[in-house]
């Protein structure tokens, strides 16, 4: 029996502060890292451009996750990090609402990453026009807050 599709109701559950946050990297050399650092990309800022694409993805992670609940965001974070195998992305989201931010968190990084990817494609190709050494990694949720509220 194949079950309809449906949003869970969460209309009985209390409204409470919700945070989370996701990381993932963009696995890339060195000298992609610095180029970014510098700016000196064809395509503009790349941690600024990618940033703002998380931020649209976290408001708009509804209209492609089916089941999520359109909830309000009160909060978006966008971190950078340098890491030794590429750029690390953190995408933190808050919000007061009856149901998490995971998903959130998860598009916002995921669409940062693949932001920054598109930016870069013109350093990142090898000869053949292949990505050979380029990768997104490890994307998960590294934080996940409920803090009841105050009636």
């Amino acid at each position: 029996m194949t079950k309809t599709p449906m949003i869970v109701d969460i209309s009985e559950k209390s409204t409470i502060i919700r945070r989370a946050s996701a990381s993932g990297v963009l696995c890339v050399s060195p000298m992609v890292v610095s180029k970014v650092h510098e700016g000196a990309t064809e395509k503009g800022d790349v941690r600024n451009s990618a940033s703002l694409a998380a931020i649209l993805a976290v408001k708009k992670t509804p209209l492609s996750l089916p089941h999520c609940h359109p909830i309000p965001i009160e909060g978006c974070n966008v971190e950078w990090q340098n890491v030794e195998n590429g750029l690390k992305c953190i995408v933190t989201v808050s919000t007061t609402s009856k149901t998490g931010v995971e998903m959130e968190a998860l598009s916002g990084v995921s669409t940062a990453l693949l932001c920054a990817w598109d930016m870069l494609k013109p350093i990142l190709k090898d000869s053949t026009g292949q990505y050979p050494e380029t990768r997104i990694s490890d994307v998960a949720v590294i934080t996940k807050v409920k803090i009841p509220t105050e009636n």
